[in-house]
């Protein structure tokens, strides 16, 4: 049988890059996956119709990562389609760049509700018929542990509140055996930073390991491990996948 046979995964942006490698390996091991996106229909329908040719079962809902009654909403839907969420997967994320002093306030609270707030309104919901046993997983950055160039301090800031508030839902949420995770990617080929960008040779420069980017799919299969009975011991912990660019 399946690692995740009879198992319900919700996955917040899931129509491309990482998410949609999520989505894929998630259902892959059995679960019934539901992803939201904003504009991405076409991509996102594109998951669900490679979920299905599979065997599986996939559903795609609209849903703005910025507006918590949005999220909400989803997750409602999807345990009315397929039950309770066993598994969360909160990696929507936008990728804010630019110094301090040219940020506006919109563009500040956007980051936020996106990458920070739209994690804990889906914990939120989906908690409310979560069974024991499940399992929370953000997807983080390793620039919430390491910084390595100008520009870049509100997204640093948006996944270090990210790493600790898993931390403290793994603390709260303990009792109930539900375990909460980070996974922090570090440069990672998808269309949001490509491989062959033209910064791209910056990032490699400071992997200890100089393989090249991380392929999406790697990132996919930690999650699907933290997902999976294997790791019912494993809470509270930040995962690494960035070839020691942070060593």
């Amino acid at each position: 049988m399946s690692k995740l046979a009879e198992k319900v995964a919700f996955v917040t942006g899931g129509s491309r890059g990482i998410g949609a490698a999520i989505a894929k390996r998630l259902a892959a091991d059995g679960a019934s996956v539901a992803i939201t996106y904003v504009n991405g229909k076409s991509s996102a329908e594109a998951v669900v119709a490679a979920v299905e040719a599979a065997g599986g079962k996939a559903l795609a809902i609209k849903a703005d990562s910025a507006d918590a009654d949005q999220v909400g909403k989803a997750i409602s839907r999807a345990v009315s389609e397929f039950g309770p969420i066993d598994i969360l997967v909160n990696n929507a994320g936008v990728f804010p760049t630019g110094l301090i002093v040219d940020t506006t306030d919109a563009e500040f609270d956007r980051a936020f509700a996106i990458n920070v707030r739209s994690g804990f309104a889906a914990a939120r919901a989906a908690l409310k018929s979560m069974p024991d046993g499940g399992r929370i997983i953000f997807i983080g950055s390793t620039l919430a542990l390491r910084v390595h160039a100008p520009g870049l301090s509100v997204y640093a800031a948006t996944k270090g509140a990210v790493a600790l508030m898993a931390q403290a839902l793994a603390r709260e949420l303990g009792p109930r055996k539900i375990t909460v995770n980070t996974v922090h990617p570090g440069s990672t080929d998808t269309d949001m930073n490509p491989s062959d960008g033209p910064f791209a040779w910056a990032q490699v420069d400071l992997m200890s390991n100089p393989v090249g980017f991380v392929e999406a799919d790697e990132v996919a299969n930690v999650v699907g491990y933290l997902a999976s009975p294997d790791a019912r011991s494993v809470t509270g912990a930040a995962w690494t996948i960035d070839n020691g660019a942070t060593v």
